[in-house]
């Protein structure tokens, strides 16, 4: 499969807060170590890979520190 051509570089997703967490990832960006250190290597197929990894990544932390939906709803019954 032919790679696309690309008119601009893919941005770093840096935001500049380099410190990682309990499992090895940036606290910033969500990338891990050896995504950090191989930005510049990586071809802009595989810096699209790891900003899809990185988004799923903060996905999974918005669920995991979102509270748990109660099984009652909300709206009380009429009967």
């Amino acid at each position: 499969m032919a790679e696309q051509l690309e008119f601009f570089p893919v941005p770093s997703p840096c935001r500049g807060i380099c410190q990682s967490d309990e499992r090895g990832y940036c606290r910033g960006c969500l990338r891990s170590r050896d995504e950090r250190f191989n930005w510049m290597r990586f071809s802009d197929a595989q810096k699209r890979e790891v900003l899809r990894l990185c988004h799923q990544r903060y996905l999974r932390l918005q669920r995991a520190a979102r509270p748990d939906l109660p099984d009652e709803p909300e709206q009380p019954s009429l009967f």
